[in-house]
């Protein structure tokens, strides 16, 4: 579905930019047939709503006076046709406009979350994982109220209400008059009052999602929260979260209460008007009791859709402060379509190389300083150094999750900021320090990359990595549930099925972000073997704490502050007697 037009980029994202004028042209135009035909229903349900009064008024004078009872059948039938028409028009419009909004909604929650993915790693650096939950699953909520129950009221109400005030003007022009002069007075009320919440729900949303945020990292942290014995800490900060939501709800109630006493007064002085006039015109004969009884229904039907106005004002408020808050999702730009990245990859031999590379995440704070090497099709490059000193960083430049400031990464010499990143990650495969898993079995993870992989691949690539050393003592074997983040497993069973998963994707490029950390000694030896066979003719970038375990790589670098101070091969570096020597024989003692 076509999103709104980009006019908003680079404004002022605290004041509203989705106009009605822009809703009506993404999201009720296309849907044009559909809201035609709900338009007519809702005619025709608020003209069968009109037959109850006129038929009371033809009761009176006419039915009951006469004693006509032929007369009252008929009335009593034409009342029930109305009531029958209602009711199925009701049905209709429900069948129709509701559930057409509710698939809007999941389809735009679809496209949200698509977007949401295709943005770069930085984004999600700096968001909470539980905003961008609330604001895909929340946000599109209030798109019901456009083409829903909000588009049907305001229609219908305003096409009763017009059809009420040109029925009282015949009635008595006078009366008419008085009532409408206190409801212009509210109108005028409610304009401002609307004016005054947009930026209020607009605010909600995001107070909204910063509390869905760290809801999240509680939850998901509850085992540290608990070490540390710091529940009151946390209950502090989110009491502190919910009493923001609560004071924005109270400002949103303040103005909506406003409008409502207005209301109830303004309509009050009206009411007041009504009897005193419709007695005095009754009383000179002007208008019989019939004609008074028509008029207050009539009037009725005219208010209840201006009082219910305040309410659908405050629902299409709402649902645009959300559309503000999906367009600047929708209007960020996403990985691949930055227009600099032209090349396309049909092919990958795997010569990565570094020339004079500079990074930094935060401005005048720079990480990498002037990195050059090349990391050769099929070779081993190891990053070892002390925590901190850029390695992590390397990694991510290798794997298109960074992009460098000054210098370039190439593969295959083509520059890799100009390269289509789909194109690339085809070939990539990643195992991190904090390998992530998904909830569900061993099995789906292992496959997550190939989900249509053979028995035969996933076995080889299950026995490659020695995950059949654990999964063959469970009951359930490959099928084994692991839990949220697979947190039935130990860390070394974990790493063996990232590195499985690795394996069954087949990638030409390999990047190992402390693959080893966290493997107990009989766990590591098993992934020396499998590494053997994940590295074979693969270009491999590999950053280990554990030197022991990359003693055997083609070349290896020393990264301290930045730069590259020690290279060449694990028996030339520990020759040298420098930074690599003293860090192999200081984790030797140990």
């Amino acid at each position: 579905m076509q999103h709104f037009k980009e006019t908003t980029k680079n404004k002022d994202t605290s004041q509203p930019k989705v106009t009605m004028l822009q809703a009506f042209k993404t999201i009720i135009w296309p849907r044009r047939k559909l809201v035609f035909i709900g338009l007519f229903l809702i005619v025709i349900k608020s003209l069968s709503a009109l037959v109850l009064p006129w038929q009371s008024k033809v009761l009176l004078d006419d039915v009951v006076p006469n004693k006509d009872m032929s007369q009252l059948y008929t009335l009593i039938a034409i009342v029930i046709g109305a009531i029958t028409i209602q009711a199925v028009t009701s049905f209709l419009l429900t069948r129709i406009l509701s559930v057409q909004a509710q698939y809007l909604i999941s389809e735009l929650r679809s496209q949200v979350q698509k977007k949401v993915l295709s943005l770069p790693i930085s984004f999600f650096d700096n968001t909470k994982s539980g905003a961008l939950v609330s604001r895909i699953m929340n946000d599109v909520e209030g798109v019901r109220n456009l083409i829903g129950t909000g588009l049907v009221q305001l229609v219908g109400g305003t096409f009763t209400a017009v059809v009420s005030l040109i029925i009282l003007i015949k009635l008595n022009a006078w009366m008419t008059l008085f009532v409408f002069v206190p409801l212009s007075i509210f109108g005028v009320v409610a304009l401002k009052a609307f004016k005054f919440i947009r930026p209020i729900f607009r605010n909600r949303g995001k107070i909204s999602a910063e509390v869905t945020g760290r809801l999240t990292e509680t939850l998901a942290g509850v085992r540290v929260i608990k070490a540390f014995n710091a529940e009151e800490q946390e209950n502090v900060v989110f009491e502190k979260g919910v009493d923001q939501l609560y004071q924005n709800v109270k400002k949103s109630l303040t103005a909506t209460a406003l409008m409502t006493s207005s209301s109830t007064f303004l309509i009050g002085v009206a009411t007041t008007g009504i009897l005193g006039m419709g007695g005095y015109y009754m009383m000179i004969g002007d208008m019989t009791t019939g004609d008074f009884l028509f008029f207050t229904l009539i009037l009725g039907f005219m208010i209840a859709p201006i009082i219910q106005m305040s309410n659908i004002g405050s629902q299409l408020t709402e649902a645009l402060a959300g559309l503000d808050r999906t367009e600047e999702l929708m209007n960020m730009t996403a990985e691949e379509d930055n227009q600099n990245r032209t090349i396309k990859l049909n092919t990958l031999k795997g010569d990565i190389e570094f020339n004079d590379v500079s990074f930094s995440y935060e401005e005048g704070k720079q990480i990498l300083h002037n990195i050059s090497f090349k990391a050769p099709a099929g070779s081993v490059t190891a990053l070892v150094g002390s925590s901190g000193s850029g390695k992590s960083t390397i990694a991510g430049l290798s794997a298109t999750f960074l992009t460098p400031q000054y210098g370039k990464v190439t593969v295959d010499n083509q520059d890799l900021s100009k390269v289509k990143l789909s194109s690339y990650r085809q070939y990539l495969g990643v195992v991190l320090q904090d390998e992530f898993l998904f909830e569900g079995t061993i099995r789906e993870n292992i496959m997550f990359p190939r989900p249509n992989a053979t028995e035969a691949e996933l076995q080889n690539a299950v026995k490659a990595a020695y995950v059949n050393e654990f999964t063959d003592r469970f009951d359930n074997g490959l099928d084994t549930l692991i839990g949220e983040r697979g947190v039935k497993l130990s860390g070394g069973q974990r790493q063996r099925l990232a590195m499985a998963r690795a394996i069954l994707a087949n990638p030409k490029i390999i990047i190992l972000d402390e693959a080893t950390s966290s493997l107990d000694t009989q766990s590591e030896a098993l992934i020396q073997k499998s590494l053997a066979e994940l590295v074979k003719d693969r270009t491999t970038i590999v950053i280990a704490h554990r030197l022991s375990t990359i003693r055997k790589a083609d070349q290896i670098l020393v990264i301290e502050a930045g730069h590259i101070v020690e290279r060449g091969t694990h028996d030339q570096l520990i020759a040298k007697e420098g930074r690599y020597f003293e860090l192999y024989t200081y984790q030797a003692k140990i």
